[in-house]
């Protein structure tokens, strides 16, 4: 009866075909009820009924990481922006885009390829990936030593708020240094303080020719592997990515079971052969090296963003599979890396791990029994804290996350969060307990 009520409430904010029964997930993050918007108006007139009514929302995309955080396994109402798609605005010139926050990735940059202008961004599983849902996780891949993240793209948000208020953040032009720059306060944040609805990000040219050098390490010394960065890191040289891949990964990626640097250069063609010349001249001794060009590249890269689990197609499993971030010093990340091994043996687990020698950022994603998982998370937390670092769960299934924190331990300034998330949505109806401390 109440979700009979609810559908014919919503009937009146949007149109029937819009509306359809919510789905069990093992994952959670669903709805009694999901609605799929079409206009921005759409968005505010459901956002402002569920706050008059005091009705729970979770907002989705494509669904890709719906398994990251969250302990609502179903809320009243799922708000999917997965029909609120489209170009917006696109100045060629000024090489600015405005697009709606329910686009995929790979949509937006099959058409900026027509221009020979792309998104700076490298999320995992880029057919399902929305512009939005890149955005309020701040996703960003292993180019981000060449890239930066989110933050670093975004230059304007049309956010909606849970009282039904549209506000802008930012501009459209690149250089807007006018007051503060609300837009960081809502990459990131989950969708706990606005459902964004049209990003407008910058762009940058398409690489004249971009190549990719695996060196893998038979001895597996982690001092040699240590030296050779440092030294890249010390030159002139300028690799977009320097991420070290396991030898479980390596195997799966390049049939080579041995610690392996996934090092990628993007510019004119002269420039970049000259960067591989460089790393040539100074590959250690015993090592393996392989170029990969062009579109060998491009599709070892495509192979590379599939290899953890995709919340938008997931279905429970004999196997437990787990996906965790975890951030370090850069050079930290060969300690984490070797301890990923230790965790596997331990454990009885299949670890794939990678993790940027130049950014600190390091990826597991975990298979096997639920509870051997749980105690990998937990020791790896005691060894990484050593570190000074962090490790953040970014996919799980429902059950287990509501026995281990997703996020942590709460952070100093929790306090900050907890006040802006009161102000913004008193009524705490967007993706309830989702976000750091169960905001």
């Amino acid at each position: 009866m109440i979700v009979t009520n609810l559908v014919t409430e919503l009937k009146e904010l949007v149109s029937e075909d819009q509306i359809k029964p919510g789905e069990s997930r093992p994952l959670g993050n669903t709805g009694e009820v999901t609605v799929f918007p079409r206009t921005e108006e759409e968005i505010s007139r459901v956002l402002k009924y569920g706050n008059d009514h005091e009705k729970r929302l979770s907002i989705t995309g494509g669904g890709t990481k719906r398994g990251f955080g969250g302990l609502t396994e179903s809320a009243d109402i799922e708000l999917s922006l997965s029909e609120y798609k489209g170009i917006v605005e696109h100045t060629v010139g000024d090489m600015t885009l405005t697009v709606k926050a329910g686009t995929s990735f790979k949509e937006v940059q099959d058409y900026l390829a027509q221009y020979n202008q792309t998104i700076s961004l490298d999320p995992s599983w880029p057919e399902h990936a929305t512009i939005g849902g890149i955005i309020a996780a701040n996703e960003s891949g292993p180019k981000r030593l060449g890239y930066g993240s989110a933050r670093d793209v975004v230059i304007g948000l049309r956010t909606v708020y849970p009282d039904g208020t549209v506000i802008r953040s930012g501009g459209k032009v690149v250089k807007n240094v006018a007051g503060y720059d609300m837009n960081k306060l809502f990459i990131g944040s989950m969708g706990t303080l606005g459902v964004v609805s049209e990003v407008t990000v910058k762009l940058r040219p398409l690489p004249k020719y971009e190549s990719l050098i695996l060196l893998s390490f038979p001895d597996g010394s982690h001092e040699q592997i240590r030296e050779f960065v440092v030294k890249l890191l010390d030159s002139m040289m300028e690799p977009v990515t320097l991420e070290l891949l396991s030898p479980p990964l390596s195997s799966k990626l390049i049939d080579k079971e041995l610690y392996s640097l996934a090092i990628s250069f993007q510019d004119v063609e002269s420039s970049v052969h000259y960067q591989e010349e460089f790393v040539k001249k100074m590959q250690p001794t015993g090592t393996e090296l392989m170029v990969y060009a062009q579109s060998e590249a491009r599709n070892f890269w495509e192979s590379f963003y599939k290899i953890g689990p995709n919340g938008a197609v997931y279905e429970l499993k004999e196997e437990t599979e787990a996906s965790l971030k975890i951030g370090v010093k850069n050079l930290d990340v060969l300690k984490v890396i070797k301890e990923s091994e230790l965790l596997q043996d331990s454990y009885n687990l299949h670890i794939d791990a990678h993790g940027g020698l130049g950014h600190g950022l390091c990826t597991l994603h975990l298979r096997g029994a639920s509870e051997d998982i749980l105690s990998a998370i937990h020791q790896l937390r005691e060894s990484v804290s050593q570190l000074g670092g962090y490790v953040i769960i970014k996919h799980l299934p429902f059950v287990l996350r509501q026995k281990i924190d997703v996020w942590g331990q709460t952070p100093s300034y929790f306090i900050l969060l907890e006040g802006i998330k009161s102000k913004i949505d008193p009524k705490g109806i967007l993706n309830p307990k989702r976000f750091v401390g169960g905001i």
